[in-house]
């Protein structure tokens, strides 16, 4: 008859412990990066300025910056997280473009 060592009933708890905490880390950063990605989209566009900037040109600025951007006629559409918004490029205006929510 064989005996298991100890180090085993004790090993068994303790990976168990760590999985959930990394886990529950891993969920948490999760919805932190949702959150800031729509922050993040606002903060990109608020502080830049290029009164030439159009449609296509947002659209490539935004997608070298990790958006899932697409130049659509005369706006933007950028989808973040099944949301999906508007981007109107506002020329002389303050800011890259002017943003609104189209879907969610």
């Amino acid at each position: 008859m064989t005996r298991k060592p100890c180090f085993y009933n004790i090993a068994n708890p303790l990976i168990l412990a760590i999985i959930l905490v990394l886990l529950t880390i891993l969920s948490f950063t999760a919805l932190s990066s949702i959150a800031a990605d729509h922050s993040e989209l606002i903060k990109l566009i608020s502080q830049i300025e290029d009164p030439r900037m159009g449609a296509e040109d947002l659209a490539f600025f935004l997608a070298t910056h990790d958006f899932d951007a697409f130049p659509k006629e005369d706006h933007v559409e950028v989808r973040i997280n099944g949301t999906v918004y508007n981007l109107v490029p506002n020329g002389k205006y303050p800011g890259l473009a002017n943003m609104t929510m189209i879907s969610q």
